[in-house]
């Protein structure tokens, strides 16, 4: 391996321990579901300002997007919520259920036809699963996911005794169904993967490739997984995915079509 590739890795490794190790400090904040205010009138939010929902990887909660949650909102996003899966669920599907009902509740509460999603690692395989196999894709205007497993990851392959983990490996029922036609599906997809992901195997798994989808792949260099939800960087390019403008961050260079990179 060159040295360089040496060094990044290094730097990210160290990176990740780092944001462990806080997020270890935050998870215990995150555990309790979020409580909602009661009855907002649809007209604190503005036109087009969609709501987000945020939708956390496996066996962690709504901690991981303290940053990113910070980041929306101060650039706008009047209603930014997150959710959390129980970590005893043993279904993708299920929790894919879970979300459709809480879409629809926030869609009744806001007055907005439609919601954005951003889910991290599995959270973007079960908002995925939602739009294409639920119908979902008439309530998600835009999914962005953050090293999400979309052909299936082989990392870590003593974890498989857990049914999710099974659900995430390559060739598994629900990536079967997930990679069967989806004709006139609406939902814009943004996927965000990173060449330093040591938990995506390989990393190209975090890229979304399917004919029937509209897919804006942004590859990201220099950090790992768990960086992904909070590095400023990718919380910029989510910013500018949920916008209508553009689905990558400012400054990134064109890779072709459906894809750019941002370092």
């Amino acid at each position: 391996m060159e040295l360089g590739k040496v060094t990044a890795l290094m730097k990210a490794t160290a990176l990740e321990v780092a944001i462990l190790t806080g997020h270890l400090v935050l998870y215990p904040s995150g555990i309790v579901a979020e409580r909602l205010s009661p009855g907002e009138p649809a007209t604190t939010i503005t036109p087009d300002s969609r709501p987000v929902l945020l939708l956390h990887g496996f066996v962690d909660n709504r901690s991981v997007f303290v940053l990113l949650r910070r980041s929306l909102t101060r650039h706008g996003r009047d209603c930014v919520e997150s959710l959390n899966y129980s970590p005893l669920t043993c279904d993708l599907r299920a929790a894919a259920e879970l979300l459709g009902r809480r879409v629809d509740e926030i869609r009744a509460r806001t007055g907005h036809a439609e919601v954005d999603i951003v889910g991290h690692s599995l959270g973007g395989l079960i908002a995925r699963y939602y739009v294409q196999r639920l119908g979902g894709d008439t309530q998600v205007r835009t999914l962005v996911t953050l090293g999400t497993p979309h052909s299936g990851t082989t990392v870590a392959p003593l974890a498989d005794a857990h049914p999710l983990v099974r659900q995430m490996r390559p060739g598994s029922e629900v990536l079967r169904e997930l990679a069967e036609p989806a004709p006139g599906c609406r939902t814009r997809f943004v996927s965000f993967w990173s060449d330093l992901d040591q938990v995506m195997v390989p990393v190209e798994t975090a890229r979304l490739d399917h004919p029937d989808l509209l897919v804006h792949n942004v590859r990201v260099s220099g950090i790992g997984h768990l960086a992904l939800p909070v590095h400023p960087t990718v919380a910029a390019g989510v910013r500018e995915a949920l916008d209508a403008g553009g689905p990558a961050a400012s400054g990134a260079r064109e890779e072709g079509t459906g894809a750019t990179s941002v370092a």
